[in-house]
């Protein structure tokens, strides 16, 4: 009985100590990961916002709330900013289908190609034909990042102008909607500009 009591003392402390082995190797992994990954998941989860902001601006500003800024600044945005996995599958072969489609419908159905598609269509297209120095190159740069600050900049200059002034682009119903997402656009540049000097 004894011994019986002495093996199971002796099993819980050797289990104690397994454990605490693991929690310190657990605990030195995620520090490494969040050091390591941490800074580029940070890039991307903004960078997919800012492209889910611009692309909510386009929807917006085909709808009953039009703006008067520059909505076609939105599409070399969305380019630069959006995430590189989503980006690879718009630039391989299913990217290339919807181009495809997008150019046959606008050659032989003019008439039946609604206009809210002109922007998305040349944002396809652009993400399907851009030469690898844009594509690869600028995009994971400190050049695409300059890209995506200058337009956001340009944007929220000219909602404030539009709204008649700093105050009413966040007090009018229409101006709120499309200020959070000028601001959502501000966001990912600012962060990434961080990283990329620190």
């Amino acid at each position: 009985m004894w011994k019986r009591m002495d093996f199971q003392e002796e099993f819980v402390q050797l289990m104690n100590s397994d454990l605490k082995e693991l929690s310190v190797a657990a605990n030195k992994l995620a520090q490494h990961a969040i050091q390591l990954g941490g800074r580029g998941f940070g890039v991307s989860f903004f960078g997919l916002i800012a492209a889910i902001a611009a692309i909510y601006l386009l929807v917006l500003d085909r709808t009953n709330w039009k703006t008067n800024i520059l909505t076609s600044l939105l599409i070399p945005y969305i380019f630069f900013s959006l995430p590189s996995i989503i980006f690879g599958v718009f630039r391989g072969e299913i990217g290339k289908w919807i181009a495809v489609v997008a150019v046959v419908l606008r050659l032989f159905f003019p008439k039946h190609f609604p206009d809210w598609l002109e922007l998305p269509g040349a944002l396809i297209l652009l993400i399907g034909v851009a030469p690898s120095l844009l594509a690869v190159t600028f995009r994971g740069d400190i050049v695409g990042v300059a890209v995506c600050l200058i337009i956001a900049c340009y944007l929220l200059q000219e909602h404030i102008r539009a709204a008649g002034g700093f105050r009413n682009s966040f007090t009018k119903a229409n101006g709120l909607s499309n200020t959070i997402g000028i601001v959502l656009l501000l966001v990912y540049p600012i962060w990434a500009l961080v990283i990329f000097i620190f």
